[in-house]
């Protein structure tokens, strides 16, 4: 357990939190919620004693031990990996070493076998002995490999070191457990396997994540981060996210009987609960759930954009031809022989591990970048808009107003008024309309990009990573405006619920070909033999 008692952080005349005032309890999994610069990371550096408030205090349950995902990924490049992950037990790592240390003594002493004794007490009470093989454990559950236990952190890449630094924050099972964005960088098998573990992990985790779906799948409460003060709500993210907006729609029809309102909460917490798994956390949720009553819930003061996309014209049924697309980059056959149809009504997930041939293939489709063989053909009813994974050419050494900015890309000469609706779709509203296009943040560049794709009038989108940047409120924005748009499009995403509720057609990438699918993310995932042929196009 964790206890946070009058808890207050400003930096400079800027509030932070005030007053917070919250315990988290074994046996949950919060999810620590909030717009972007709320101060979440901020929030676990004070709940981890990295950073200290300006009043109050923070107190762990006694003898209890507290674990943080690193973020510093360079810090232990001179350790072995399987060292690395036992580290994350200092305690522990500390009897290891000294104990080493005494037995390598030449003249030991009766002081030395004493001590010796001592820690040797302490080390199995830690299950000491149990360290290496529950190490190597965490190490291949989440992709790591037996040969690479022994190696230096410094031959890892980039990936292998974030799911050392993952097991590292894992190992010895932590009282309370804090992992800021715990997913990013991990493959799917990864993000699945700690899914698992976290569901049924007993004792108290506390994470930040931008993914729906693995906060809906690990989360029995959700932490809200507010105007300085933080909420616990019980339920996952999707339960949190309808039931704000239903006491929202609740609270604009006050003329409403409170009896009809109390049946649709009943409706709304019978449909969450009977979704509920049949693992043991989700089972606690579920009667967790069906204790909340109608003043528990609560409207949200966040702010959605509204994302709309409404082609121009209506799309024909030839959209799309590719014809052995090939493609070498430094030396590296990133795309080899890609051969597709589009068809109309599409909405393709690209997949896939290697990041560079799915962008290159965006870039060829859009004309950015010449195959070395191969043909593409776009139909004659199409007109597409683009979303490219890097945007800083839109935005460097601009000097204009978000106005005139978004005015460059108008079919039209559009009216002040007309752009500035568009913006304020996109929640830039008043004076912020003014600010420069080269001071913008990554997620108010992202917005500007949508609100350039709204314009277009497109039917066809091709979408590479278009939730990089934003935050939870923005990215279900993005979600919705999606699902509700009637062209076709081609994405990439490593968010699994955005895959899984757009897209009606799977392409992965392997390195020896492509696997082309008619069916749901989910659908694709939880086949075994398609599985098998992913597996087999790997090696």
């Amino acid at each position: 357990m964790i206890t946070v008692s009058n808890v207050s952080l400003r930096f400079g005349d800027r509030k932070l939190f005030e007053d917070v005032n919250i315990k988290f309890t074994p046996g949950n999994c919060y999810g620590l919620i909030g717009a972007n610069g709320a101060g979440k990371s901020t929030f676990l550096k004070i709940l981890s004693g990295e950073l200290e408030p300006q009043t109050g205090n923070v107190a762990l349950g006694p003898n209890q031990r507290l674990a943080v995902l690193k973020q510093n990924h360079f810090e232990y490049e001179e350790h072995e990996v399987l060292q690395t992950v036992i580290m994350g037990h200092e305690r522990l790592y500390q009897i290891m070493q000294e104990k080493d240390a005494i037995y390598m003594k030449e003249d030991f002493s009766d002081e030395d076998g004493i001590r010796a004794a001592e820690l040797e007490g302490e080390f199995a009470e830690l299950n000491g002995w149990e360290a290496e093989s529950e190490a190597a454990i965490l190490l291949q559950g989440l992709g790591i490999p037996e040969e690479l236990h022994g190696k230096k952190m410094a031959e890892l890449t980039g990936s292998e070191k974030v799911k050392v630094l993952l097991a590292q924050a894992l190992f010895g099972k932590p009282d309370v457990l804090l992992l800021d964005e715990p997913t990013n960088h991990l493959d799917i098998k990864a993000i699945q396997w700690l899914e698992e573990f976290l569901i049924n992990f007993e004792n108290t985790v506390i994470v930040v994540s931008h993914d729906r779906h693995f906060l809906n799948k690990v989360c029995t409460h959700i932490a809200d981060l507010d105007f300085g003060k933080i909420k616990i709500y019980v339920g996952n993210y999707d339960f949190w996210y309808q039931s704000s907006q239903l006491a929202l729609k609740m609270a604009q029809e006050q003329n409403k009987k409170k009896e009809e309102k109390i049946k649709e909460l009943q409706n709304f917490i019978a449909r969450f609960s009977a979704n509920a798994s049949k693992s043991k956390q989700a089972t606690s949720r579920k009667k967790l759930l069906e204790k909340i009553t109608l003043d528990d819930i609560q409207p949200s003061s966040r702010r959605y954009p509204y994302v709309h996309f409404t082609p121009n014209r209506e799309i024909g049924n030839d959209l799309l031809r590719v014809e052995g697309l090939t493609k070498t980059i430094d030396g590296v056959k990133v795309l080899d022989n890609i051969s597709f149809t589009m068809n109309k009504d599409d909405k393709i997930a690209l997949v896939g591990t290697n990041e560079i041939a799915k962008t290159t293939l965006f870039k060829i489709l859009m004309g950015e970048m010449e195959p070395d063989s191969g043909t593409y053909k776009w139909g004659v009813t199409t007109s597409q808009s683009y979303f490219p994974k890097d945007n800083s050419e839109y935005f460097e050494n601009n000097d204009m107003n978000l106005v005139d900015w978004l005015r460059q890309y108008s079919p039209e000469d559009q009216t002040e008024s007309f752009l500035r609706g568009f913006l304020g779709r996109m929640l830039f509203s008043g004076e912020e309309v003014n600010k420069k296009a080269t001071v913008l943040s990554g997620g108010e560049k992202v917005r500007c990009m949508l609100a350039k794709m709204m314009l277009s009038g497109a039917n066809v989108l091709l979408l590479d990573e278009p939730t990089n940047h934003l935050d939870l409120e923005s990215i279900t924005a993005l979600n919705e405006g999606l699902i509700r748009y009637k062209g076709s499009m081609i994405f990439a995403s490593h968010d699994h619920q955005f895959i899984q509720t757009i897209a009606n057609r799977i392409i992965e990438i392997t390195p020896n070909g492509l696997i082309d699918k008619q069916m749901t993310y989910n659908e694709y995932l939880e086949n075994d033999d398609i599985q098998k042929q992913v597996a087999a196009m790997y090696q």
